[in-house]
């Protein structure tokens, strides 16, 4: 959907707005209808529609990307998990950690290394020697089924190898689509603390008077819808660039950093605005303050996409 229909409906604000959660599953399942209908696009596979394939991939099939490895999240291209050629096949070793959806998904894109390189596997649930285990006890993203995946020799036929996915760069590629979209859900969480926050201080009255009659309160509104404005901008121009073929990974990281740092931010200060009400699930602010801590790490920290920038900035790689 091209941006000013996206803003003219307000699909984007209302996803954020109301549940975080949901909107990880759904971006994830999106994530992967992406990465399964778009990759004769990207990765150069026909792999949906040859009549070859072992696995036909309909439209309602639930996928999950699976990159995060235990020890390998930031540094995606130190990851562990390998394939070797068997056959008329390959034969997959390792496990991914922290995996939306995990247990759930019908079909998994792995990615591992082949002789020393990164390559997109396509894997189904119930090959053998594929388990997934639930990850217990979570503070954040509780609504999120996220999952570890483990591969004990299984195999994985020629034809599930994307043939032009190489590198980093190709699963790289699968996460600036998925930053790009967390832009504007932390956007949409954001508005949501706000207009709680709004609503309450307005309402609430101490000293004989609304909380929202005094200067400080009225400062904390006004920062707060400043700082939601200009991230509304900034989605509005990186979907513009998008529409138009012209967005830049580097643009997305800007977007990603900025707006989830906000609305973190904003979640916060509407949580003390609420007083002890604020830690109550009568109101959004606290789902919302402790989901945007997830959402700060995943897809890339704030201090990643700090240094993408440096180097978009600079020309000089912080990390090598």
């Amino acid at each position: 959907m091209p941006v000013e229909r996206a803003l003219a409906k307000e699909v984007w604000f209302g996803v954020g707005r109301y549940c975080s959660n949901h909107r990880r599953s759904l971006r994830t399942s999106q994530h992967c209808g992406n990465v399964l209908l778009g990759l004769s696009l990207h990765l150069g596979s026909d792999y949906e529609v040859h009549p070859g394939r072992s696995l036909v991939v309909p439209l309602h099939v639930l996928g999950t990307f699976a990159l995060t490895e235990a020890d390998h999240g930031s540094d995606p291209d130190g990851m562990k998990t390998k394939a070797v050629r068997d056959g008329n096949g390959y034969l997959l070793n390792g496990s991914k950690m922290w995996i939306t959806s995990g247990s759930i998904a019908d079909v998994a894109m792995v990615w591992a290394k082949l002789d020393g390189i990164i390559r997109g596997f396509l894997v189904e649930k119930k090959t053998a020697g594929f388990s997934a285990h639930d990850i217990k006890s979570k503070l954040s993203m509780r609504a999120s089924i996220t999952s570890e995946l483990v591969f004990e020799d299984v195999r994985v036929p020629v034809e599930n190898l994307l043939p032009k996915a190489e590198g980093l760069k190709a699963p790289l590629q699968c996460l600036t689509q998925g930053r790009y979209g967390i832009a504007w859900g932390a956007l949409g969480a954001a508005m949501s603390c706000f207009e709680a926050a709004h609503a309450y201080t307005c309402e609430r009255k101490q000293f004989g008077k609304p909380i929202a009659s005094f200067q400080l309160t009225q400062a904390k509104l006004a920062d707060m819808v400043t700082e939601i404005t200009k991230a509304q901008l900034l989605c509005l121009k990186l979907g513009r660039l998008k529409d138009a073929g012209q967005m830049r990974h580097t643009q997305v990281s800007l977007a990603k950093r900025n707006n989830v740092r906000m609305a973190l931010e904003v979640a916060r200060t509407a949580r003390g605005m609420l007083g002890a009400n604020g830690i109550s699930d009568e109101y959004p602010v606290m789902r919302h303050m402790c989901n945007l801590e997830t959402v700060e790490t995943y897809e890339g920290t704030y201090e990643i996409h700090t240094l993408i920038l440096g180097k978009d900035l600079t020309g000089l790689d912080a990390l090598s």
